[in-house]
């Protein structure tokens, strides 16, 4: 990988695109170079930490590529006997190997190791043989060693001896036998098909028990090592009488082939030796010779009936094939051989091994497809099809295995992540042989799906709609606002900020950024303001921030905070004046009691009712329209003035009122109440601003016709009575359109002038009732005015 960068970026310096391919297949051909084994070697029993090979050097690595691509070493099996150093690039081992350890029944010992290498990966096969030292003396099975020879056994007779066990390999393992100086014996050395020596006794001079009855020889066992070792044995010869026959066997070589699984004290063979003698010459007993110390625990030899069965548990991986030697000895002492080599079955008992390589524990949710998550291996120790293997994982999942080589499975994933549906996968790997009877393992691994800003804020509704009573306290919490974010961690914690507007004043609501609480920063008034809208923005913590708007209206409720403000009469008089004619019939319109509330709804609901009266069961007010009428027909017997006060209330909780004082004078013409009023009214301030609204009410609501009607009667009662002043009674300030336009046209008002009386005096008001000339009836249900009658009779007399 490294190779391959500098060649593209010789390329890219020289800008030629056709010498980057050159270089390109190039570094192709240098690749797969690397893929050739690695050998080396190493002598055993080295010590810890010992050198093995400078790995960056013998596949030309920069040490600075050995850290960045993160380059370690793998062992097969669980054991790690290496490791690779990164920062000098020198393969060392572990610990100190010991061939007979690890290769106890191989002539070769080959460890295998791989060497790794990440972005890009990199997989590098390395072979280390364990070279073998004489560090292992031969050693026979038994110090001593008995043999029963009778005394007529003839010259060139042989005997088999136990052969000497060296653990150590090729020159270093057993090489020669040498035997004491005596005059009976030689020693015969040989090497049989499979390559073991055997030793035997050779009986140079017959014996003579009479002469000697037993000989004691030194056998020693000699190997090849640079000093040599050796291991002796003593052999016995014990010379007994005559025993002309030897046990024969029925078969030189006993083959046998035997499951690996086969149970304990199966029976494996029975071996049988013949022995025509008679007697204890005749009885043969049988017994394992030239046998390795395992395969004498594997299998048991009945001594009597020659059966071997199995004695420990078989394993094919371990030792294919068991060779063993059985001796049968009559009672003479006589004894003959024969073989018995079992060959071990293979059987399907060795579940597939998952061994995890790399493992990348969190991916993001946004990760491509192909990324590799995971590495691992799969190795069955078993051969043939038992040893063929299979991976697998479930389904409906985004990921896939991908085989590389060597046994070696990339879990990639194949289609798009999504934290927000699946956060973590526990994904289930698993590896089946290709046995007849299948065997199966599992391994689990845990991915976590990292999160990626890619779900903006949700509000729960688009347009939240929050009330508020008018008048209300400071800061008050009148409802929360709620978005929620499908990511995790800050890309889920939620901000929330209203959004200002250009050109508009400053929101009367606060959003807590945290919560989304919304407070009311200061009091309301709904007689100013009924309802309001801002637009909330919610955004996450991711970056870059996602966001989203929601509309916030705020609708004020009203209170009743507003008490009924009269218009007519206004409530800076002490009392309005009204006339009334001592012949009003009952339901005669006396004055109208006009007022407004500045609140809604019900709190603006106005009703009116006669709090106080001089004689009550003279008149009544309108419930709803404040018209004060004659409640029956005005009588001589009446009193000439009459005080009223209405009370005028809203509908509100706790309802909230306000009073109108009238006073009603009762008149028989027009010069006789203008003397009544005129001496309980104060006197009025000419230069005022009362006579200018009064002027200008009246004149909005007198008839055209009247007007110069009012002109002429001015202009005369100036000249009559200049020089005159009168204090006549005031009437209070009245709204020039709302109180104009709550009366009925009919009500209509007549102006009256003293003599003498100033441009600037405007003394009372008085209904109209319409005069007719004498000898003129009036019409259908209009009456005469005497007032009429009696104020033109004045006038005509100034």
């Amino acid at each position: 990988g490294w190779l391959f960068w500098r060649v593209m970026a010789c390329g890219r310096r020289t800008g030629d695109s056709k010498r980057q391919v050159i270089l390109l297949i190039l570094c192709v051909c240098v690749c797969q170079s690397w893929a050739e084994t690695l050998r080396y070697s190493l002598p055993e029993e080295m010590e810890r930490g010992s050198f093995v090979a400078n790995i960056a050097k013998d596949l030309g690595v920069p040490l600075s590529q050995l850290a960045a691509r993160k380059a370690r070493v793998v062992s097969e099996g669980n054991e790690q006997l290496f490791r690779l150093n990164q920062n000098t690039g020198v393969l060392t081992a572990k610990e100190s190997l010991d061939r007979e350890e690890i290769c106890p029944q191989s002539d070769t010992c080959t460890l295998v190791f791989k060497i790794f290498f990440e972005n890009p990966l990199q997989l590098i096969r390395g072979e280390v043989e364990v070279r073998d030292v004489n560090d292992n003396s031969p050693v026979f099975p038994e110090k001593e060693m008995v043999l029963e020879i009778p005394e007529t056994t003839s010259p060139g007779s042989r005997f088999p001896l136990e052969s000497a066990q060296d653990k150590d390999v090729g020159v270093n393992g057993l090489q020669n036998y040498s035997l004491g100086p005596n005059p009976h014996f030689s020693l015969a050395v040989g090497t049989g098909k499979d390559g073991v020596q055997h030793v035997e006794l050779v009986l140079q001079r017959q014996l003579d028990r009479e002469e000697q009855g037993e000989l004691n020889l030194l056998l020693t066992a000699i190997d090849g090592g640079s000093p040599p070792r050796s291991g002796t044995a003593q052999v016995r010869i014990v010379v007994v009488d005559a025993n002309d026959n030897i046990p024969v066997f029925e078969r030189e070589v006993y083959e046998v082939r035997l499951a690996e699984n086969s149970p304990l004290e199966q029976l494996v063979v029975r071996v049988s030796a013949a022995d025509p003698d008679e007697g204890s010459y005749g009885e043969v007993r049988y017994a394992f010779t030239q046998t390795s110390e395992r395969s004498r625990q594997l299998f048991r030899l009945n001594s009597v009936t020659g059966e071997i069965r199995v004695a420990g548990n078989l394993d094919f991986e371990e030792a294919k094939t068991h060779k063993m030697v059985v001796k049968a000895t009559d009672g003479g002492a006589l004894s003959g051989h024969c073989k018995v080599q079992v060959e071990v079955l293979d059987v399907n008992d060795n579940a597939p091994e998952i061994a995890l390589t790399s493992l990348t524990a969190s991916i993001p949710e946004d990760a491509p497809p192909r990324t590799v998550v995971a590495l691992f291996s799969v190795r069955d120790r078993d051969s043939g099809d038992n040893g063929r293997t299979e991976c697998s994982i479930g389904e409906d999942l985004p990921f896939s295995l991908t085989p590389t080589f060597d046994n070696y499975y990339e879990l990639r994933t194949n289609a798009a992540l999504d934290r927000e549906r699946t956060a973590e996968y526990n994904i289930t790997i698993t590896a089946t042989d290709w046995g007849v009877k299948r065997l199966s393992s599992r391994e689990s691994i845990f991915v976590q799906i990292s999160d990626v800003n890619d779900n903006p804020p949700e509000f729960t509704q688009e347009v939240y709609t929050m009330s508020v009573t008018e008048n209300n306290s400071p800061m008050l919490r009148i409802g929360s606002m709620k978005a929620t974010d499908a990511d995790a961690g800050k890309n889920a914690r939620v901000n929330y900020a209203l959004l200002r507007q250009e050109g508009k004043d400053q929101p009367e609501v606060s959003v807590n950024a945290e919560n989304g609480d919304v407070y009311i920063l200061r009091p309301l008034d709904y007689e100013k303001v009924r309802a309001f809208e801002v637009t909330v923005r919610a955004a996450d913590g991711g970056s870059p921030a996602l966001s989203a708007q929601a509309v916030l209206r705020v609708v004020v409720r009203d209170e009743n905070d507003n008490a009924p403000v009269l218009l007519h009469p206004p409530p800076d008089s002490s009392a309005a004046g009204e006339l009334v004619p001592r012949w009003a019939p009952s339901g005669y319109l006396v004055a109208k009691v006009v007022a407004v509330d500045a609140d809604a709804g019900q709190n603006a609901w106005l009703s009116y009712e006669l709090a106080k009266a001089t004689e009550p069961g003279l008149f009544r007010v309108g419930l709803h329209s404040g018209e004060v009428r004659t409640a029956r027909a005005v009588t001589e017997r009446d009193a000439a003035r009459h005080k009223l006060i209405v009370l005028v209330r809203d509908r509100g909780q706790p309802s909230r009122s306000a009073t109108a004082t009238l006073a009603v004078a009762l008149v028989d013409g027009f010069s006789e109440a203008h003397l009544r009023v005129s001496e309980e009214a104060p006197a009025a301030d000419p230069d005022g601003p009362l006579t200018l609204y009064l002027i200008a009410s009246l004149v909005c609501v007198s008839a055209l016709f009247l007007a110069t009607a009012v002109a002429a009667v001015v202009v005369r009662v100036r000249r009559a009575r200049r020089s005159e002043t009168e204090t006549l009674p005031t009437f209070p300030t009245a709204a020039t359109e709302s109180s104009a336009g709550s009366l009925p046209r009919s009500y209509v008002y007549d102006v009256c002038f003293a003599a003498g009386t100033v441009n600037s005096e405007f003394r009372f008001l008085r209904p109209l009732l319409p005069c007719f000339p004498a000898g003129l009836p009036p019409g259908p249900g209009e009456q005469r005015s005497s007032v009429c009658s009696q104020d033109a009779a004045n006038l005509g007399g100034e």
